[in-house]
C-alpha cells in the first residue's frame, strides 16, 4: 500500500495481490510494488510539466487500464486519489464515489480476471454489491467493462491480432482471448461504446498481454503487446505507461516496424529496462527481460534511460533512442561499439548464411551412417546425444552449393540456456566447430564461409570464442536465437592470423575500464553450457 494513502480499501494484510500466481502467458500479474514504481514515474513527470502540481490532487484526470487483470493499477491509483483529493472533497464517501465513477476506468481481458479486478477495486466482484465501497453505480460492472468480443477471421486467422482460428474459435463458455482494446479499427468509437459519451483519457497505464499462442497462423507464440501500445497512442492521451517485454529493442518476430516506431518516437520521455524479468515478475523468465516506458504527448526530445540489473543501476541518462537500428541497453557498451564501428570494416554478417544453410531441417534424418562415398557429401547433424554425421547424395543439395567444397565454420544458431543477457556473465554464443570440404550441415547451425584453408577456419572459430566478439554480438542478441543479423556489428579480420582478446583490444583501443566491463558481462568460453 502506498504510504501517502489515507484510505484503506478494506483491510488486506498481507496484500492478496502479492500472493496470486500468474494464470497464463497473457495474464502475468503486476506486483503492487512495481505498479507503484510506474505511478511514481508518472507523478514525477506530471509535476515537472505542471509547475510541481500533484496529479493525485486533480479531480479531473481520467485514468484507463485497458487490459486490467488483477486490478492493481486501478486500485493503487484510487488509493492515491483518495488521499490526494481529501482537501477538495472532504467527505470520504463522496470522494470515493467521485474517484470510482469519474476518474478510474478499466477493460477486463477475461471473465476471471475481470472479476478479480472488480474485487480489487470495489472490494466486491459487483460494483453494486453489498460490500462494495462504491455507492454511485447503477450496474454491477461499474467502470470495469468486460464482454466477450469475437475475433475477425480472415483466411483462418484474426485480422486484428493474428490468432489462428483453429485454436481460438471457441464456444461461448471458453475464453477466446479476443481483447476488446485491439479488436477494432476505430478505438475512439469503441471507448464511447464501452463507457458512454466522448471519452478522453489523460493517462493510459497497465501491463498488456504479451503473446498469442500460435499467433500469425504459425505454430509458435507471437507477440501482441505492441498492438496495445499502438492502439493507446491512437487515443491521444497525455501519458501512456506500460510494462512490456524488452525483446522489441533488438529482436522479436514481426517487431521491426514497432521497433522503428519506438526508437524514432520523440514522445518517449522515460525508459526503465530490467534485463532479468524475475526482478520485476518473480518466477517469470522472459529471456529478453522487461521494461516500462512513459510516453508523454507534450515531450519532444531525447529519452531518459535507466538500466537496472540487480543492484547495478546505470542511469538515468539522456539518450537518443534512434542512434542505431536496435537499442543498446547499456550506455557503457555504446562507447565501445563506437570505437569499433569507426573503422568501417566489413561485417562478419557478410560471411554467414541465413537459416537452414543447405536446405536441411534440424530434424533431417535422410542420411546413412558412415563416411561419404562416390557422389556423396558428408552431413553434420545434431541429436540429444550431441553432434553426429553421415552421408547423402550430393545432388540433393541445391542451396549454398558454393560452400560445399570449402572450409567453413559451423556457428550454432541457438545460444546457451542463459543467453539473452538476463543473467551475467553471459556466454552469448555456443562453441563453433569446423567443417571440411565436401560437407554440409542441418539447420542446427548457420555457416561462415567460404574459407580457403583449414588454418583460416580455425582462426574464424577462435575469433568467435573471444570475449570481444561475443560482446559485440550480445549487443544485438536479446534472446537465445543467434541468426546472422546479431553478427552485424562484429567486424571481419585478417583470417591468416589468429586473434586473441589482447590483440583485439589493442587494435580497437579498448581501455582497461572497458575491458573490465566486457569481462563482467561475458563469461569465458568453456566454463559452462557453451
Amino acid at each position: 500500500m502506498n504510504e501517502q494513502a489515507g484510505f484503506t480499501l478494506r483491510g488486506r494484510n498481507p496484500d492478496v495481490l502479492t500472493c496470486i500466481a500468474n494464470l497464463s502467458n497473457d495474464e502475468v500479474f503486476t506486483p503492487p510494488e512495481f505498479a507503484n514504481r510506474m505511478l511514481d514515474t508518472l507523478a514525477e513527470a506530471w509535476a515537472a510539466s505542471n509547475g510541481g502540481a500533484n496529479i493525485w490532487a486533480d479531480s479531473s484526470v481520467k485514468f484507463l487500464d485497458p487490459f486490467t487483470k488483477s486490478g492493481v493499477f486501478l486500485r493503487e491509483i484510487t488509493t492515491r486519489l483518495i488521499a490526494g483529493l481529501a482537501a477538495e472533497i472532504p467527505d470520504l464517501q463522496a470522494r470515493v464515489d467521485h474517484v470510482l465513477s469519474a476518474q478510474v476506468f478499466g477493460i477486463g481481458i477475461t471473465t476471471l480476471t475481470t472479476l478479480l479486478a472488480r474485487r480489487s477495486l470495489y472490494c466486491s466482484k459487483h460494483a453494486t454489491g453489498e460490500h462494495s465501497i462504491a455507492r454511485s453505480f447503477a450496474s454491477d460492472e461499474g467502470n470495469i467493462w468486460f464482454q466477450r468480443v469475437e475475433h475477425a477471421w480472415k483466411d483462418n486467422r484474426c485480422e486484428f491480432c493474428g490468432a489462428p482460428r483453429a485454436t481460438f474459435d471457441r464456444e461461448n463458455g471458453l475464453d477466446n482471448h479476443a481483447y476488446a482494446f485491439i479488436h477494432t479499427s476505430d478505438i475512439k468509437t469503441r471507448m464511447s461504446e464501452l463507457f458512454g459519451g466522448e471519452m478522453q483519457f489523460d493517462v493510459i497505464i497497465g501491463n498488456p498481454p504479451y503473446q498469442m499462442t500460435g499467433g500469425g497462423g504459425g505454430t509458435n507464440d507471437s507477440s501482441i503487446y505492441h498492438l496495445f501500445v499502438k492502439q493507446a497512442t491512437e487515443l491521444e492521451p497525455r501519458y501512456i505507461s506500460m510494462v512490456i517485454p524488452s525483446r522489441w529493442m533488438a529482436g522479436g518476430r514481426g517487431m521491426d516496424e514497432f521497433r522503428r516506431a519506438m526508437l524514432g518516437d520523440r514522445h518517449l520521455s522515460s525508459l526503465v529496462d530490467y534485463p532479468n524479468s524475475a526482478q520485476v515478475f518473480p518466477g517469470v523468465d522472459l529471456k529478453s527481460g522487461v521494461c516500462y516506458f512513459l510516453w508523454d504527448r507534450e515531450h519532444h526530445g531525447d529519452c531518459t534511460v535507466t538500466l537496472v540489473r540487480g543492484e547495478d543501476v546505470v542511469g538515468p541518462t539522456t539518450r537518443a533512442l534512434y542512434e542505431y537500428d536496435v537499442f543498446i541497453r547499456d550506455e557503457r557498451a555504446a562507447g565501445i561499439l563506437k570505437k569499433v564501428l569507426a573503422r568501417t570494416e566489413p561485417s562478419f554478417e557478410e560471411l554467414l548464411t541465413g537459416d537452414t544453410p543447405f536446405g536441411l531441417a534440424t530434424n533431417f534424418k535422410e542420411f546413412r551412417p558412415g563416411e561419404p562415398g562416390e557422389g556423396e557429401v558428408k552431413v553434420y547433424a545434431s541429436s540429444n546425444a550431441g553432434r553426429r554425421s553421415g552421408a547423402m547424395m550430393r545432388s540433393l543439395i541445391a542451396k549454398n552449393t558454393h560452400l560445399i567444397d570449402a572450409w567453413k565454420v559451423l556457428a550454432p544458431k541457438a545460444g546457451p540456456g542463459s543467453s539473452g543477457g538476463h543473467i551475467i556473465p553471459d556466454a552469448v554464443l555456443s562453441k563453433p566447430s569446423i567443417a571440411e570440404p565436401n560437407s554440409v550441415c542441418t539447420q542446427t547451425w548457420i555457416v561462415a564461409g567460404p574459407l580457403r584453408t583449414e588454418k583460416q577456419a580455425e582462426a574464424v572459430a577462435d575469433y568467435l570464442q573471444t570475449s570481444f566478439a561475443r560482446f559485440l554480438v550480445s549487443l544485438r542478441k536479446i534472446s537465445q536465437d543467434a541468426m546472422k543479423g546479431v553478427y552485424r556489428w562484429l567486424p571481419q579480420q585478417d583470417w591468416d592470423q589468429h586473434w586473441t582478446d589482447k590483440e583485439l583490444y589493442k587494435k580497437y583501443d579498448i581501455t582497461e575500464t572497458e575491458i573490465a566491463f566486457i569481462d563482467r558481462m561475458i563469461r569465458p568460453m568453456g566454463t559452462g553450457d557453451d
